[in-house]
């Protein structure tokens, strides 16, 4: 590997997350809260257990940020080859979507301009992680906002038990001003992670992404449905998120709808 590799944005950004969390970790335990009341009094327990929820937040976070979020694979086929999987990929009713790398995008999959590569059920590109949330790892970064949410509110209180206000403002702006910034940080973040957590608890009991949410207006194969063609309901929503049940491709799903609003229309007329 070259040694400028090593000044990448995706190795800066998540070695920057790194320090901070222990960096964080670091200031909770040097000063008076709980954390530290805890350790003096014997208790292990509460101390450990949060570090395992910091370490298991540090590691989805690289798990998320490092593994492939479902990128379209690109393989060069034959003219006529590539009629035949238009015709399989996509139902007729939808226009095909094309992009520069790829021949044909599967429904719901978008082209990341950061990335260079196209995207199955594309969701968003995270810069904090410098990659996209797409179809392969977007469980477990909700997952991830879940845990880090507990960890930062755990956070939040450790750092309000260690500030004491009764001392001189000039002593205690020298013995508790760094695990004040602390405390102003973890509110921000808290903030931030909970306003994420809602905002993709919302998406994924819809079945629907950020892209999809903010610009279906534009989207051709949401464009010509009067409501979101993917939403099966609460359950089977989230059992296909999280579980992968029921399996099937978007476009055969999108057809499937597309067939019961015919059968509504015709019910109707």
């Amino acid at each position: 590997m070259a040694p400028w590799a090593l000044l990448s944005p995706g190795v800066l950004v998540r070695t920057g997350h790194t320090v901070l969390t222990w960096g964080i970790t670091l200031v909770l335990f040097l000063h008076d809260t709980a954390l530290r009341q805890w350790e003096e009094q014997g208790e292990l327990l509460p101390p450990l257990t949060f570090l395992l929820l910091v370490l298991g937040s540090l590691l989805l976070y690289l798990a998320v940020s490092l593994m492939d979020p479902g990128y379209v694979n690109v393989q060069p086929q034959p003219q006529e080859e590539a009629k035949e999987e238009q015709t399989a990929m996509v139902p007729q009713a939808i226009p095909l979507r094309r992009c520069r790398y790829c021949l044909v995008l599967p429904l719901r999959a978008r082209h990341c301009r950061e990335c260079r590569r196209c995207v199955r059920r594309y969701d968003h590109h995270c810069p904090w992680m410098e990659n996209c949330v797409g179809e392969r790892n977007h469980p477990l970064f909700v997952a991830y906002l879940a845990l880090q949410l507990v960890v930062l509110l755990w956070g939040l209180y450790l750092a309000w038990s260690g500030l004491h206000f009764f001392q001189p403002w000039g002593l205690w702006l020298r013995s508790s001003g760094l695990l004040f910034a602390t405390f102003l940080l973890l509110s921000l973040f808290s903030l931030g992670a909970s306003l994420l957590l809602a905002s993709h608890l919302y998406l994924v009991a819809s079945n629907t992404t950020t892209w999809e949410f903010i610009s279906s207006h534009r989207i051709a194969y949401l464009r010509q449905r009067p409501s979101n063609p993917f939403d099966r309901g609460l359950t089977r929503n989230l059992a296909h998120f999280f579980c992968g049940w029921p399996s099937g491709s978007w476009e055969t799903l999108w057809a499937e709808g597309e067939d019961e609003e015919e059968e509504g229309r015709s019910q109707a007329v």
